[in-house]
């Protein structure tokens, strides 16, 4: 009986060390395969739904739609409003010479300031 029980427990031991190289060795196939779905199309295809089949009738449709788009655009070019003037947005405006720099005389100012405060820092 004990040869029995010391049988078993070798069948185990090896058991649990086949697992446990199994599973190693699953690791190293998912890390190759991973590398190798960077480069190839196939695991890409593999996992991506399948693409949809348009037939060429259809094709053909979806064809002389957009080319019935496209002429109604060069065809009649006015007809559509400025999306600047549309929506109610002014024009845009310029500023004089004279405020820009008040502008440009304000933030010189605010940067002496500040580096002002970064010498007294020091």
């Amino acid at each position: 009986m004990t040869n029995l029980t010391n049988a078993l427990e070798h069948l185990r031991d090896e058991q649990r060390q086949a697992q446990e190289q199994v599973q190693k060795l699953q690791g190293a196939i998912s890390v190759i395969e991973g590398l190798i779905g960077r480069n190839s199309r196939t695991s890409a295809s593999r996992n991506s739904p399948p693409k949809r089949r348009v037939s060429a009738a259809a094709r053909k449709r979806m064809s002389q739609a957009q080319k019935a788009r496209r002429a109604s655009e060069r065809k009649a070019p006015q007809s559509r409003p400025d999306r600047n003037t549309s929506a109610g947005t002014p024009a845009k405006r310029t500023l004089s010479l004279a405020a820009r720099r008040k502008i440009a005389a304000a933030q010189r100012a605010r940067w002496a300031k500040v580096k002002a405060q970064e010498k007294k820092a020091t």
